[in-house]
């Protein structure tokens, strides 16, 4: 079993109970803890100062004599004070101790990643002008939010006895036009909620300390997938991994879009919705556009019957792709990939171009790396 190290909030009573539930029984790693100082969430230099970096440091090499795998800081402070300070850390953790390392913050942004969040709803535990702050974090990261009431608190203890319906209550008003909401502090118990408020709302929930348990797993190469938490911990990583391979496929071909669709339901993946892409800048996402029942476009018909890569410089010649695609979506060119799970046409990755283009054999080798990772992707969590 893995090791996993979280430094925690000398405050906190809710992270170290609720990561020892979520690893009950799941035989892929045990937690191990060690506190520092913190007590009040505010914007005041008092409050900043819990968060420096040494007594965090102190604590991680207490976690290195338990020759932890990987170590975390469970707390969201990177929420109110940026990312790039949790990066830091992380990078300071690693030098002093030769360990990986993540925060709650960083755990939090790479699942919005893995999901393609770029509206987030979130309940906040604390005052309004951090609350505002985390906002403003989270936006200049890509990831616009939507603030459901913060409760207005800023003594760290207290935030574990918010009764769970009231943060029920929260993430329901956080739901609103987004794409996930998300749970942002690791003193709040919202991990038992997030399955069954997921299957009322139709959106993942994220939770800060079930995020932060799972980016850790995922470093070590556990690959969680771990049911009844919600979609974090059970398809998470295999979202993760889609997510990279279709990323590196745009930098490889420099295409302007690319996409994988699958049917895959016990991932919640089906093909009229992309289960990843990767866009240049300024180009239109197409992820949630369900419009078009994909399995009778002309080009999938195509790709089901030859079960080869589809290659479109132009589109002057069939099969023809939706015209939808073409005026909606400005595409000119693309390639196309099956991804063929025995018998079955699973799914396909799709390069899209706005301009004509002549596919080179380097494309077609980068469509073929990605089709293979896809492939080890989906074996990794089956």
């Amino acid at each position: 079993m893995y090791r996993i190290g979280m430094l925690t909030p000398s405050s906190n009573t809710c992270l170290e109970p609720v990561t020892a539930a979520l690893l009950h029984g799941s035989g892929l790693a045990s937690a191990h803890f060690a506190r520092v100082p913190v007590t009040r969430i505010a914007l005041d230099d008092g409050s900043v100062a819990q968060f420096d970096a040494e007594p965090m440091l102190a604590a991680a090499r207490l976690l290195r004599d338990a020759e932890a795998d990987v170590i975390a800081w469970n707390g969201t402070s990177g929420s109110w004070l940026g990312p790039d300070r949790d990066r830091a850390l992380c990078a300071a953790i690693t030098a002093e101790t030769g360990i990986p390392a993540t925060t709650s913050t960083l755990a939090l942004l790479d699942a919005c990643a893995a999901y393609g969040v770029t509206r987030l709803g979130l309940a906040l535990p604390y005052t309004k002008d951090v609350a505002d702050r985390i906002a403003a974090t989270y936006t200049a990261e890509g990831v616009e939010c939507l603030v459901a009431e913060p409760l207005g608190i800023d003594d760290n203890a207290s935030f574990a006895r918010v009764p769970p319906e009231r943060v029920a209550r929260q993430i329901k008003a956080a739901a609103q036009d987004t794409h996930a909401v998300a749970v942002v502090c690791t003193n709040v118990h919202g991990a038992h909620l997030a399955a069954g408020l997921e299957e009322a709302l139709h959106l993942p929930v994220l939770d800060s300390v079930t995020a932060t348990l799972w980016k850790t797993l995922d470093l070590v190469g556990a690959a969680p997938a771990l049911p009844g938490w919600g979609t974090l911990l059970r398809t998470g990583s295999l979202r993760a991994r889609l997510q990279e391979a279709v990323r590196e496929l745009l930098a490889a071909t420099g295409a302007d879009r690319t996409t994988l669709r699958l049917d895959v339901p016990e991932h919640g993946l089906h093909v009229d919705l992309t289960a990843a892409e990767a866009l240049r800048p300024g180009v239109r996402p197409i992820r949630r556009d369900a419009s078009l029942d994909q399995r009778r476009l002309n080009t999938v018909e195509w790709l089901e019957r030859h079960r080869t890569p589809l290659v479109q410089p132009h589109f002057q010649a069939a099969p023809h792709p939706p015209q939808a695609l073409v005026d909606g979506y400005g595409v000119h060119a693309q390639l196309l990939g099956p991804v063929v799970r025995g018998e079955a046409m699973t799914g396909w990755l799709s390069v899209h171009s706005l301009h004509e283009r002549a596919w080179t054999d380097g494309d077609r080798t980068a469509l073929a790396a990605a089709t293979a990772r896809v492939h080890s992707a989906l074996d990794t969590s089956s």
